[in-house]
Formats: structure tokens, C-alpha cells, sequence
């Protein structure tokens, strides 16, 4: 196993806890967690259609028009900026309880630690520093430096070289399947954490590491 030099984490939902982004989102439609499940899935899947036809859109506005969508779908009305409104919280998401000092525990080991996020680079840095984080980072990298949004190979293979270092020597750690899936196409080792409600792609190879938290996975690297 190459040696591991740099520790990639996305944000969202991997070291943040989007409780109250999903309550908004659930209120906002009218509807339980199946509803926000759908929401981020069209937000994602307009994401890839961004990234197909080289249009780059800001991921909160693909976010506020993925909410408009679905609330017509339901016949709720909702503008652009209604939608935005309802996403707010996601700008104070607190991090899960172990994040912090998991964090601090691999800084300690002498591992470089970098965020990549598909949010803006504003939202990123907005998110980290109300969830108090955001130090633990030497670097803060969003895909709206490249127009091109994750899970592409393209984006890890960016992260790495910004890092100077070879795809191999980094661990992509993510609660998202599809996103350590894109990792792993990259090159990366990639860890899986488990949180409640997310799971691994079946079609294909299991990631280096697969643990249920933040904590569980320091104590093994």
C-alpha cells in the first residue's frame, strides 16, 4: 500500500451534520426524508449534467433550482429566492461530535489534511468556519476552481496536484458512495464512513477503509 501523505475530506454530510438543512428542506415540500432524499438527488444529478454539457452552475443555485423544481412538482409555489432561504442552514451546519478532535488526532500523526467540496469556495469557507474547522485544513478546495464538479476523476486528479502530491498518496474520506467511487477512479485510496442512511455503490471495489465515523477510521490510519 503506497505510504499516505495527504487526507482529502468532503464536507458535507461526511464531517457536517445537515440536520437542519433537511428539516428546512422537508418543511419547505411538505414531506418526510424521502423528499429531501429526492432533492439532493436532482441537485446531484444536475450537477452531472452541468459537468456534461460544460456549463458550470453554482452548486447552491443548482441546489435552489433543484428545491423550485420539486416544489412545483408538488404544487407549492416557490421562486429562486424563496428556495434559497430554505437552504440557509446549510451555511451553520454544526460538524458531527467526533469530528473535531478526530481532526486534531491526524494532524498530531503528521497527516496534511485538505477539504474538496462541490459547494462554492465562499459557501466552503463560510460552512468550516461557523462549524470552527476550518483551521484544521491546509487547503480549502472547491470544484468552482475547475467548473467541473465531483465525482469526475478530473477533480480528484486537480486536488492532488494541488497539493503535490501523486493520486496514490492520498485518502479520499467521504460518506458518499458515488464520491469515493470517483476517488478511487483517480487513483486515490479512498475511506467509506458509514453514516446513518448512506451506502457503498455495489458494481464496484470496496474502498481501502470502511468504518461508521470519523473516530473509528484515526484510529486505524
Amino acid at each position: 500500500m503506497p505510504e499516505l501523505q495527504v487526507l482529502f475530506f468532503d464536507v458535507n454530510e461526511t464531517l457536517l451534520n445537515l440536520k437542519e438543512i433537511r428539516t428546512s428542506v422537508a418543511g419547505a415540500l411538505k414531506g418526510g426524508d424521502e423528499v429531501v432524499s429526492l432533492w439532493f438527488e436532482t441537485l446531484l444529478h444536475y450537477s452531472l449534467v452541468s459537468n456534461a454539457t460544460d456549463e458550470y452552475r453554482n452548486f447552491g443555485e443548482i441546489g435552489a433550482a433543484a428545491l423550485v423544481m420539486l416544489a412545483k412538482n408538488r404544487d407549492i409555489e416557490m421562486d429562486m429566492q424563496s428556495a434559497r432561504n430554505v437552504l440557509e442552514p446549510i451555511r451553520s451546519a454544526p460538524p458531527y461530535p467526533e469530528v473535531p478532535k478526530a481532526l486534531e488526532d491526524l494532524k498530531t500523526k503528521g497527516y496534511r489534511l485538505a477539504a474538496l467540496t462541490n459547494s462554492s469556495c465562499e459557501g466552503m469557507q463560510i460552512q468550516l468556519s461557523n462549524a470552527g474547522i476550518a483551521h484544521y485544513f491546509e487547503r480549502q478546495l472547491s470544484v468552482e476552481d475547475i467548473g467541473i464538479y465531483k465525482p469526475h476523476r478530473h477533480v480528484y486528479r486537480w486536488a492532488s496536484r494541488q497539493m503535490d502530491v501523486a493520486p496514490e498518496n492520498c485518502l479520499f474520506i467521504a460518506a458518499h458512495g458515488w464520491d469515493v467511487t470517483g476517488a478511487m477512479a483517480a487513483g486515490m485510496q479512498a475511506a467509506f464512513l458509514s453514516r446513518p442512511g448512506q451506502n457503498l455503490y455495489p458494481l464496484v471495489s470496496e474502498p481501502t477503509n470502511v468504518e461508521p465515523d470519523l473516530d473509528q477510521l484515526t484510529s486505524k490510519l
